[in-house]
């Protein structure tokens, strides 16, 4: 008996919905090779304003990820919102699978837009894509900011027990879970997880968002992970960062430049769901309202933010 009604669907339909009020609108396009990219753009673009491009990171697709801070981000720059390949809209005939080659399809995307130099916000695994994107295309990039992206990830973390997860394997089965895992997700992903989760809410999120290009989000998953070194990870000059800590630390002491580390107090890594105003604020200090080196108090190296 087919479903009458879904959550998760109709959740879908209210954030396109609300990023439609908030100036931007539905577009796909091809970028060749057998490419195609959905992304949010500006109704209006306004070359007044700095251009800013936000990466998601695994999960849902970006509206769900991004729609507390699409509407205020808006009233300041002309903003990007891109589904990455396999997730939303966007897929590829292609068979790469690296955070390489998602950073050179969004560099297509806004080449075929129009948008030339930007600030670039990434989340997550949308953090792997936008340290790529900085490296590959550094002429491009104008402020880069790292939100819970353990870039500095070694493929022997994993097996020298950093993570709650022991293996890839188990990683994949979190990150693309079933019900019973999405739990799991929940209390790793959250400080204070939600109480009460109902099995068919979780499947239904399951079934909307997560059965979709599932093969292709596993090789996206053991592609991030699989041999990575330190020593292979490109250097970065002057960029700001925001990332939680064993990670974040090792990325700051390896870019050498003038990264910058805030660590929210009581926040997991789901921070775009658990503390969206504090996160925004400190977005804000970066991107709008950057501090001034001959004002008081304004050094935020490894400082933390209430």
């Amino acid at each position: 008996m087919a479903k009458c009604f879904s959550f998760t669907a109709t959740r879908d339909r209210c954030l396109r919905f609300s990023f439609s009020r908030s100036g931007l609108k539905s577009t796909v396009t091809d970028v060749g090779d057998g490419t195609v990219m959905h992304c949010w753009v500006p109704k209006r673009p306004n070359p007044a304003r700095p251009d800013l491009l936000l990466l998601h990171g695994i999960g849902a697709n970006a509206m769900w990820q991004w729609n507390d801070f699409v509407s205020p981000l808006a009233a300041r720059f002309n903003v990007y919102v891109p589904d990455l390949v396999f997730f939303g809209d966007s897929y590829t005939t292609r068979p790469e699978r690296s955070e390489q080659f998602q950073a050179q399809c969004v560099v297509a995307l806004m080449e075929a837009i129009g948008v030339k130099k930007m600030n670039v916000v990434g989340m997550s695994y949308g953090g792997f894509v936008a340290y790529s994107l900085a490296v590959q295309f550094g002429d491009r990039v104008d402020k880069l900011v790292l939100i819970c992206a353990g870039v500095c990830l070694e493929e022997k973390d994993m097996e020298e027990g950093m993570f709650r997860v022991r293996s890839v394997d188990e990683a994949v089965s979190v990150l693309l879970p079933q019900p019973e895992k999405v739990r799991d997700l929940m209390r790793i992903s959250f400080h204070r997880p939600p109480k009460k989760m109902p099995t068919c809410f979780l499947q239904d999120f399951i079934d909307v968002m997560c059965t979709e290009y599932l093969q292709e989000r596993i090789e996206l998953i053991t592609a991030l992970h699989k041999d990575r070194k330190l020593s292979n990870l490109p250097k970065l000059a002057k960029h700001d960062a925001v990332f939680p800590m064993e990670l974040a630390e090792r990325l700051k002491r390896h870019v050498d430049g003038d990264a910058q580390l805030v660590v929210i107090k009581d926040a997991g890594h789901a921070i775009n769901a658990e503390k969206p105003k504090e996160m925004y604020k400190i977005l804000k200090t970066y991107l709008v309202d950057p501090p001034t080196s001959h004002e008081p108090g304004n050094q935020m190296n490894g400082r933390k933010a209430d």
